[in-house]
């Protein structure tokens, strides 16, 4: 009797997926390229379920590709290949469409490494169906109220200052304000790659989210972006410090602060940049808020080598040393 249930089970999954296969991905997504800092990366939102399972691709110093409408999965894998081998975005394009006889069903944007930008939306996709390609970009949708969404992602995305995934949920709230999915709303994701710039450096996924199914897909994407976003402005500040770019460095700091201005940690890493770029004042006022909020923080800056240069320092031992024993 088990080995039937399992069987059972084993069929309807397989049924589901088969009829999911052949569901349109009705969605609106961006695609798009940071010349700053070469990252790539896709956003997209859709009235189907677990969308970022299927639309975004993208490979650091490659590219990145959308591939929806009845989305053909291998263009995501086959468009990375071709412009990985130096092939440019509308030859890659055009040689998955020419391999696909199917091909007036799809919609793909895709973007190479230097932000070259190439979109198609055939001629069966279902209305409102159709793209805008721009500088380090393309923004592309099926089955949409209206146009409006996908000029306003463009809009969204040209007008956005940040880092990439910024701009790229910025472009993809802003699409569904102009309107958006036809049909509603379900799922939505957000892949960013960088070289290196997964956990430990040990591959290039920078930022990896998805929203499967909710009410208000984009709002809980949103709200778990920016879980990330704190944590990534922190570690883009260090990096930044280590090539010197101090000035910067400060701004992905401050950007930090000001997500949780009452936060402790953000506060006690900016005080690092400052005080690795020998900015005293600057790091012992931000060490200073950091420990007020947070008492554990002060035994941790004595042993952290980003504070070696104010060791000795009056003000920075004062601020460091334990309390007096109540």
């Amino acid at each position: 009797m088990n080995t039937l249930r399992a069987l059972g089970t084993v069929v309807v999954a397989l049924l589901a997926v088969a009829a999911s296969a052949s569901e349109p991905v009705a969605t609106f997504s961006i695609v798009g390229y940071d010349p700053d800092t070469g990252d790539l990366g896709v956003a997209v939102q859709s009235k189907f379920f677990a969308v970022g399972a299927v639309v975004p691709w993208a490979k650091a110093n490659v590219g990145a590709v959308a591939t929806q409408a009845y989305g053909n999965t291998t263009f995501g894998p086959k468009g990375l290949e071709l412009l990985a081998s130096g092939v440019n975005v509308e030859e890659a394009l055009a040689t998955m469409l020419s391999n696909d006889d199917e091909s007036e069903h799809r919609q793909v944007g895709i973007v190479d490494a230097e932000g070259t930008a190439a979109a198609f939306t055939g001629s069966e996709c279902m209305s409102w169906a159709g793209h805008r390609v721009g500088e380090n970009f393309t923004a592309q949708g099926n089955i949409l109220v209206s146009e409006e969404t996908v000029d306003a992602m463009a809009e969204a995305f040209e007008a956005t200052q940040g880092i990439l995934g910024e701009r790229l949920m910025a472009a993809l709230e802003a699409g569904q304000a102009a309107g958006g999915d036809s049909r509603g709303m379900q799922s939505a994701a957000i892949l960013v790659v960088r070289e290196k710039g997964g956990y430990g450096g040990f591959n290039d996924v920078y930022c990896d989210l998805r929203v499967d199914d909710h009410e208000s897909p984009i709002a809980e994407l949103r709200r778990i972006f920016d879980m990330w976003k704190g944590e990534a402005l922190i570690l883009e500040g260090y990096r930044l410090c280590d090539e010197e770019a101090w000035e910067r460095a400060f701004e992905a700091g401050r950007a930090a602060v000001a997500m949780d201005p009452e936060e402790a940690e953000p506060h006690y890493h900016l005080a690092c940049y400052y005080s690795k770029a020998g900015l005293r004042d600057q790091a012992l006022a931000e060490l200073g808020v950091a420990v007020a909020r947070d008492a554990s923080l002060a035994p941790r800056a004595m042993e952290d080598p980003d504070f070696e240069p104010l060791l000795e320092d009056e003000e920075f031992i004062t601020l460091t040393q334990p309390g007096p024993a109540e």
